[in-house]
């Protein structure tokens, strides 16, 4: 099997173009159309000025690099977060992490506690605060004596799920002014059409740093795939190293989610397709599923943007119409392999 793997180098040039030819293809698609021929000659131009270019370099570019930078930020939080609980099932959306994020934001929301500036820190220190309680909670849920399995990681994902679900729908009952409303339902379907220049710095950042130190960490998240026992035998304080993970990677989505809203299913999906042209080895693993998960929250945005134009469809439900079967799937032949080992 790894005979037929593409050489690594090979396979991070491909995803690249991927990411390249799929971010052209949103530029110029939508519900009005640019020649693709025109969208190159706007962007190596630099031209500013006529409604083509407003759309590119004003619209759709932001969007384009929000796309990006989410979509690698979640495929990369569930590839760690599959090997921190030793769980294929894990996922930023499924353990109830981007619905915390979402809880969080929507607080600072309706109470008003960041205004003008102040926004840009409170919106995404509540996310990422949101994120790491609901993360924490599922795996001290999940986890007794000392074991964990597929359906109490499940249950206790989907629990958290129902009660930040009803508590962001009590706060939009609640909420008496119209813009609430829509803050708090785009935080609950996810969507990227919010992208603005001056607020891209800060999840890029965040993807940029938390990426690098996970990929730092690739050699202490391989010795996990050796189980607990194993783990501690090599050398590595897995209590500790899986509480700093979990504070990394809450980081990571909080930021993210704070900008995108809660998009689910990219942080399941991606991980297994890169594993196939990778392997487990997290030092490969990482900027694959990166790219990767890149490609796929440009795919998803791109047909959300353009399947029923000019009306926009939130690409979390883009998403989730694609993830949920494959995540079925992963459960009924995670549950027949329970069945043949017992």
């Amino acid at each position: 099997m790894s005979a037929r793997r593409p050489p690594f180098p090979v396979l991070v040039a491909g995803l690249g173009a991927a990411v390249v030819a799929v971010a052209v293809a949103g530029l110029a698609l939508g519900s009005v159309s640019i020649p693709p021929g025109r969208v190159l000659d706007i962007l190596f131009a630099g031209e500013r000025t006529g409604a083509f270019a407003s759309i590119v370099w004003d619209v759709r570019l932001p969007r384009i690099v929000l796309a990006i930078v989410v979509g690698a930020g979640l495929a990369v939080a569930g590839t760690v977060l599959q090997a921190v609980v030793r769980n294929p099932l894990a996922d930023p959306f499924l353990l109830g992490a981007s619905s915390g994020a979402s809880s969080g934001a929507v607080l600072v929301i309706v109470l008003g506690l960041g205004a003008g500036a102040a926004t840009t820190v409170a919106l995404p220190l509540a996310a990422f605060l949101g994120s790491m309680a609901a993360l924490v909670t599922v795996y001290a849920l999940a986890r007794r004596g000392g074991t964990m399995t597929a359906g109490r990681l499940v249950l206790a994902g989907v629990a958290v799920q129902y009660i930040l679900a009803a508590f962001t729908s009590l706060v939009l009952v609640l909420s008496a002014q119209a813009e609430h409303a829509r803050a708090i339902m785009f935080w609950t379907l996810g969507g990227l059409g919010a992208a603005r220049w001056d607020e891209l710095a800060l999840p890029t950042v965040v993807l940029t740093l938390g990426t690098v130190l996970l990929v730092a960490l690739a050699r202490p998240l391989d010795l996990l795939l050796a189980g607990e026992e194993g783990a501690h035998v090599l050398g590595l304080d897995t209590h500790r190293f899986r509480a700093a993970v979990f504070v990394l990677t809450s980081l990571v989505i909080g930021v993210l989610v704070a900008y995108s809203g809660a998009i689910g299913f990219v942080g399941l999906m991606v991980p297994h397709a890169a594993r196939m042209f990778t392997g487990a080895g997290h030092r490969r693993l990482l900027p694959v599923a990166a790219l990767g998960g890149a490609v796929f929250l440009l795919l998803a945005d791109l047909v959300a943007r353009t399947v029923a134009a000019p009306q926009e469809i939130p690409v979390g439900v883009v998403t989730a119409l694609t993830g949920g079967p494959y995540f079925l799937w992963l459960l009924r032949r995670g549950s027949r392999a329970e069945g043949v080992a017992a």
